[in-house]
């Protein structure tokens, strides 16, 4: 038996090939394949567009797939979120999905854009939006570049946005954020209520939330002095208790964390003044509550 599994293909691929590597898996593919050899029998892996991946989960072609909320709802998907992956092509943080116009623009919030013209990849989602709202506009679907089409083609646009860079660069102002969005391991419910599928995808939820997990914290070591681990204990923090054992033929004693990583340049040259020695950090690649 295989779990049918559907990967975006594009900007978040190398993101999300980083991600599985992490968690255990080795994803091989090229350059013009959408099939990439995984060094998992059970899986069989599909590289697609992530705006088609819901879609498919939702009328069973996949058995699950990876990719972010704002395309499940686009789609309108009835799927089984299996985990929530915070991740993204340029860091490990959710995106949005915003609505744009011009700097210059007359145009401050969503009811301003009564009668106009707006374009999208999310057509769906933004006429849902404004009738909330209850603006009436022209919503016409963009094939991209999408940012360059205001203000002389359409008067706003609905994209997607993680750093803002690319609206300042085409010199556009947001107006609404319409939804916060990270990537989700989801699954058809079908597929879902197999109990050998919903193992796998379990199974896999646990590596690539554990190997997501390990990307902010790092492990320390390091060798104290036994008088001194009272005040090496008092400054060093912990995911939940540091481990102490003592060394062989000694009054020292060994003491092992993992933390946060933004805490580490500063902890290091405290630990060596309190009497810490021989401290090594070391990357982790998953970390498994």
């Amino acid at each position: 038996m295989k779990l049918r599994l559907g990967l975006p293909k594009g900007s978040l691929q190398e993101a999300t090939f980083q991600l599985f590597r992490k968690a255990g898996y080795t994803l091989t593919v090229g350059a013009r394949s959408y099939q990439p050899a995984i060094d998992d029998p059970e899986l069989e892996v599909t590289l697609m567009r992530a705006q088609e991946i819901p879609r498919y989960v939702h009328e069973g072609v996949l058995d699950a797939g990876l990719s972010g909320l704002d395309w499940i709802v686009e789609n309108e998907a009835d799927v089984v979120e299996v985990a929530n992956l915070v991740y993204a092509k340029q860091g490990l943080r959710p995106v949005r999905v915003v609505m744009a116009v011009a700097q210059d623009s007359p145009f401050h919030k969503v009811a301003d854009l009564d009668g106009k013209r707006i374009a999208t990849e999310y057509v769906n989602l933004t006429r849902r939006y404004l009738a909330q709202h209850g603006v009436h506009a022209t919503v016409e679907f963009s094939y991209g570049a999408t940012e360059v089409k205001v203000p002389h083609l359409v008067d706003a646009i609905v994209d997607l946005t993680e750093t803002g860079s690319s609206l300042r660069a085409h010199n556009l102002r947001v107006i609404a954020t319409i939804l916060e969005s990270t990537t989700r391991l989801h699954a058809n419910r079908a597929s879902w209520a197999d109990p050998w599928k919903r193992e796998k995808l379990q199974n896999l939820a646990v590596l690539l939330e554990g190997a997501l997990r390990a990307e902010s914290k790092v492990g320390l070591k390091m060798n104290v002095p036994g008088d001194r681990l009272p005040a090496v204990l008092a400054i060093l923090p912990a995911m939940k208790h540091p481990t102490v054992a003592p060394l062989h033929n000694g009054d020292w004693v060994a003491v092992e964390v993992v933390l946060d990583e933004k805490q580490v340049r500063d902890l290091i040259p405290a630990l060596k003044r309190t009497g810490a020695q021989d401290i090594i950090e070391y990357p982790l690649n998953k970390v498994i509550p």
